[in-house]
């Protein structure tokens, strides 16, 4: 079976890790060891990113 591929490149997934606080458990465990709902967490901020970004480039 093949892998699916990520839509988050590791950089933001890290970046965001980082910003909500919880990086140090993905260096420690990998991305396996965080708790769901932080990786909710991650989508939501990566979601939030997304939408400010786009709202962004509408007003220029």
């Amino acid at each position: 079976m093949a892998r699916r591929r990520g839509i988050m490149s590791d950089q933001l997934k890290e970046e965001i890790a980082k910003e909500l606080g919880f990086y140090d458990t993905v260096q420690k465990e990998g991305w396996g060891g965080i708790k769901a709902r932080d990786a909710g967490n991650i989508v939501k901020r990566a979601i939030q990113l997304a939408e400010e970004q786009l709202a962004n480039q509408q007003k220029h």
